[in-house]
C-alpha cells in the first residue's frame, strides 16, 4: 500500500507535470532523472525522495521546495513553515501571470472538481 505522503506528492508532481504540459522524458531530461523513476514517485512508489531530486524538480516547475518537502513527509522547522501553506499549486500559478482565458479556465476546473467532491 502507498503511504499517504507519496501518494499526495505523487498527486501534486503528476499535476504540475500536467501544468506545465510536459512529458515525463523532457522533465527527466531537464533534471537529470530517469522517466521511469519520475513515473515512481508520481505513483506514489517512492516512498522517501531525495532532497536532491526534490530540489531538483522544485527548480524545474518553478514551485517552492519547502512545499515539496513537507508533501514527502520530511520535517521542516516552523520559520520557513509559511511558504508551505500557499501550497505547491499556487507557488506553479505565482512563478508565470495567467491569461485571462487561463483564469476562466482553471476557474471552471475548479467548480466542476468542486461540484463532483461536495
Amino acid at each position: 500500500m502507498t503511504p499517504p505522503t507519496a501518494s499526495r506528492l505523487g498527486e501534486e508532481l503528476a499535476g504540475l507535470r500536467r501544468l506545465a504540459g510536459q512529458s515525463l522524458r523532457l522533465v527527466g531530461e531537464a533534471t537529470g532523472f530517469s522517466a521511469a523513476y519520475l513515473l515512481k514517485l508520481e505513483n506514489g512508489d517512492v516512498t522517501s525522495p531525495s532532497p536532491h531530486a526534490l530540489r531538483a524538480l522544485a527548480d524545474h516547475y518553478g514551485v517552492s521546495y519547502v512545499a515539496l518537502m513537507d508533501l514527502a513527509g520530511y520535517a521542516i522547522s516552523d520559520a520557513r513553515t509559511e511558504s508551505v501553506s500557499h501550497g505547491v499549486l499556487a507557488d506553479a500559478i505565482a512563478g508565470q501571470p495567467m491569461t485571462a482565458e487561463e483564469q476562466r479556465a482553471v476557474a471552471a476546473f475548479l467548480v466542476s472538481l468542486r461540484a463532483m467532491n461536495p
